[in-house]
């Protein structure tokens, strides 16, 4: 955990702690449904990021030697809408597949469309019609998910984000190489 994240974690458990003290009971379930999003935000995002590095460490181990690079604060639009988050690039020789993750983290930087928790991109730089757009939402179940908008932004034609989809932009990635399979 970072140290912004920790002084934002101690702020946000001190405001909750007032206001339950001053009898806010409005403010505290706010603050409680806030922590609680940003956890499930957090713990989805770690997921899809592994998920993604795991396949691309299995071709690796096949052959493939793509090279990883991360960042941690990473900025990009959405919409109109500035998220930030994780964003990790797989490099193969010229080609190179960029998996960004976040959410808005102040008011100026806008709101998510559709109720989502976090939004992302799964761009194939120079390969745009690879490229996916993607929302993570709460089901029905009450679980987080991962679903790919389609081409309009909507979730109404979308679908869930497997890891067959992750092994699918890998493939993409590796495509003309005769010695890597996944």
């Amino acid at each position: 955990m970072s140290e912004l994240e920790e002084a934002w974690a101690l702020a946000i458990a001190e405001a909750e702690a007032s206001a339950r003290a001053q009898g806010r009971a409005d403010i505290t379930e706010y603050l409680a449904l806030r922590s609680s999003n940003d956890l499930i935000r957090k713990i989805s995002t770690e997921w899809l990021l592994t998920m993604f590095t795991g396949a691309a460490g299995q071709a690796n181990r096949n052959g493939a030697a793509i090279q990883l690079a991360s960042d941690a604060s990473h900025r990009f639009k959405i919409g109109n809408a500035s998220m930030v988050g994780p964003r990790l690039s797989l490099l193969r020789n010229v080609r190179e597949l960029v998996v960004e993750l976040g959410w808005p983290r102040t008011p100026r930087d806008g709101f998510i469309r559709g109720g989502g928790l976090a939004c992302g991109n799964i761009r194939h730089v120079g390969i745009k019609s690879a490229s996916e757009e993607l929302r993570l939402i709460i089901g029905d179940e009450g679980t987080p998910r991962w679903i790919v908008l389609d081409k309009h932004g909507s979730t109404g034609h979308g679908y869930e984000l497997h890891e067959a989809n992750i092994h699918h932009h890998l493939t993409i990635l590796l495509a003309g190489s005769t010695t890597a399979h996944l």
